[in-house]
């Protein structure tokens, strides 16, 4: 089953350096693919997150690559980590350890390739961490706030885990869950231009955002 699995992803990907962080190669799901255009019965993939490197993930690994201080040594988990884009830039930081973490197991499969592709060493998890102790220094989470329910559960986690002395980083495009409330919970660290592929990509989002919680 693994083994035709990867074998899918590669069919319908191609390997890509057309976004934020162009000395990453990723294996993702593009116009130039056929997959792109297909109608729905014809996606082998229930619901392939993974297969696109969505703006607020581009601008948490763009992030971690400009500040590769911040992951040094430490412990870094990228939740909801799709194609695993911000844990394989945390490996490129020399993280003790940088963990791709999502409960789709195809998007882990997808993150070991992306990984084996850059010559970088990640762990992997598919345990929903949203809610758990979580043992790391550094957590990352890439364009998560697109639903309002689902929002609300993971700002809740990602403040506790910021009161306990943990580093959260968000990547955010402007979604509808990074409401005023929660943003006055941030501080902006840094804002990216997206390049003119990922905005036409992304209907119309021009650029991403990367947020700190504030731990009070």
């Amino acid at each position: 089953m693994r083994n035709q699995l990867v074998s899918q992803i590669i069919k319908h990907t191609i390997v890509s350096r057309a976004h934020l962080t162009p000395e990453m190669a990723l294996r993702l799901l593009t116009p130039q693919c056929s997959l792109w255009s297909a109608p729905p019965e014809e996606n082998p993939f229930k619901d392939p997150y993974w297969a696109f490197y969505w703006p607020g993930g581009q601008a948490s690994a763009r992030y971690i690559l400009d500040n590769k201080h911040l992951v040094k040594g430490r412990v870094v988990v990228d939740v909801g980590c799709g194609c695993g884009a911000s844990a394989i830039a945390a490996a490129m930081g020399n993280a003790r350890r940088a963990v791709a973490n999502d409960i789709d197991p195809v998007a882990i499969l997808a993150s070991q390739l992306n990984a084996q592709l850059n010559g970088v060493a990640i762990d992997t998890s598919s345990e929903d961490l949203v809610g758990t102790v979580c043992s790391c220094d550094l957590v990352v989470v890439g364009d998560m706030l697109y639903d309002e329910e689902f929002a609300d559960r993971l700002f809740s986690w990602l403040t506790r885990l910021a009161r306990d002395g943990k580093l959260v980083l968000i990547g955010d495009p402007g979604r509808d869950g990074l409401t005023g409330e929660r943003r006055s919970q941030l501080s902006l660290m840094r804002s990216y231009p997206l390049p003119k592929n990922i905005c036409e990509e992304n209907h119309g989002y021009t650029d991403a955002n990367v947020w700190r919680l504030k731990a009070d």
